[in-house]
Formats: C-alpha cells, sequence, structure tokens
C-alpha cells in the first residue's frame, strides 16, 4: 500500500510524518531540519510515492532531491493550490501552519462554519464559512510565551515550568497565582473567542489541536473536537488535493 510523508520543519523542530490511507502510521520528531533522518525515514518505508515539505526556515536543499526521487512532491509555499478559497488580507503572510490546519478544517466539515484552534507556540483561531472561504482569525501567546513573560518583565516574578494540567482559581502563592492567571486566563480567552463566533454563526463547528491542548481538554465549557496533530493532517490534505488536479 502507498505511504505519502509529510515534512514539516519548524522553528525548532522537524516533524516527519507517514501516512496509510488517512492513517498516521508513524511520527518522528527531530531537533533541527536534519536531512539524514529524511533518508532514514524514506528507508523504512519503502512504499511512500509521494511527499510534501513545509518549512519557515532554510533546511538543506538535499532534502528537496531526497523527496522528489520518491515521486509526486510539492513544496508548499504562496503558490501552492489549496482545497479552500483564501480571502485573507495579506495572503503572502499567512503562515504555513495556518494554511494546513484550515485545510484540516475544511476536510474535518466540509460545508460548515469551522473555528479552528490551535495551541502551542502560539495560541492561534482560524475561520472558515460554509461556503469554504478563508476569512482569518486571530493570534495571541501561547501558555510558555505568556510564563516567560511574566518572569522577564517584571523583576521577581518567577520563571514557572508547568508540572500538571490543574490550576485552582485562587491560588494560594506566588507560584500559584501565576499557574492561575496563564491557564484560567487562556481558557477564559478562548471561551470567550468561541462565544463570540457562536454569535456571529449559530452553526459553528469547532476543531482544537496543537501541543498544549491538554491543559484546556475537557474545562473548556464549549463542545469541542480533539484534532491531534492537525497541522501535519492538514499537509495531508493539502497534499492530496494537489495530486488529483
Amino acid at each position: 500500500m502507498a505511504e505519502k510523508l509529510i515534512v514539516d520543519i519548524g522553528n525548532t523542530r522537524t516533524k516527519l510524518a507517514v501516512f496509510q490511507n488517512n492513517t498516521l502510521s508513524d511520527l518522528q520528531v527531530y531537533d533541527g531540519p536534519v536531512s539524514g533522518n529524511v533518508l532514514e525515514i524514506v528507508k523504512k518505508h519503502p512504499t511512500i510515492q509521494s511527499s510534501i515539505l513545509s518549512s519557515v526556515r532554510n533546511y538543506p536543499e538535499n532534502i528537496n532531491q531526497i523527496l522528489t526521487s520518491l515521486g509526486f512532491f510539492i513544496k508548499l509555499d504562496q503558490n501552492t493550490k489549496l482545497p479552500f478559497e483564501n480571502k485573507y488580507g495579506t495572503p503572502s503572510t499567512l503562515g504555513k501552519d495556518r494554511i494546513a490546519i484550515a485545510a484540516e478544517a475544511c476536510n474535518h466539515f466540509p460545508g460548515e462554519n469551522v473555528l479552528a484552534i490551535d495551541a502551542g507556540t502560539t495560541v492561534t483561531y482560524d475561520f472558515i464559512n460554509s461556503k469554504g472561504e478563508y476569512l482569518g482569525g486571530s493570534i495571541s501567546p501561547g501558555i510558555h510565551m505568556r510564563l516567560n513573560a511574566l518572569h522577564t518583565f517584571t523583576d521577581q516574578l518567577p520563571l514557572i515550568e508547568l508540572k500538571d494540567t490543574q490550576a485552582e482559581l485562587t491560588g494560594n502563592s506566588t507560584e500559584h497565582s501565576i499557574i492561575s492567571g496563564v491557564l484560567n486566563g487562556m481558557r477564559a480567552e478562548i471561551d470567550g473567542i468561541i462565544n463570540q463566533y457562536r454569535e456571529q454563526y449559530h452553526s459553528l463547528k469547532i476543531i482544537f489541536g496543537g501541543g498544549d491542548y491538554k491543559y484546556f481538554d475537557k474545562r473548556l465549557k464549549n463542545n469541542i473536537f480533539a484534532t491531534p496533530n492537525i497541522v501535519l493532517k492538514g499537509l495531508k490534505v493539502i497534499l492530496d488535493f494537489n495530486e488529483e488536479i
């Protein structure tokens, strides 16, 4: 059975994902865009016949050569054909991760108004209407960015490392007060953004993904659909779409 390879080169990590049909069969995460790791996963999965690469920074040129040798290959850029109509005011500045998230949102709920939320370094909100039009969204600081900011821009607040997903409303120490402010504040923000969209779009689907999803799972008031690896799934949707053109 033919497999598909997704290469997602981020600011700090590279993710290599192999899909069999719509099933994520293998996921490898590395520090930096190391071409040797691409060779390893290709050898491990000799039936890979197509691939897509998304990168936000420079990477070894031979990665393109490796992927081209496998068969159908696309590099995500502003000229890539997308399975939705991009109505963003400045499409050249739209992040590749947000493009992928929008693609997965359309794929997950075709013909629906969808708000896709991704919690990672930042929290992104991306909205696609029932016509398949991507209208944009919003970006706010993620958990660790907020914790770092409280430490960096004050003289006495410590840098907190989260150990679990719990956050009491009333923190009984400086550490717990910071955790309460950050986590409960973000949960209130996310619920608030969702409610504002619901006021405008009564029929609204919500999908939620990202590395920090665990801090919000089952704690938000709104009904949401968990979508792990939302960016990788969205990149595969874009790859599938371009293969069929």
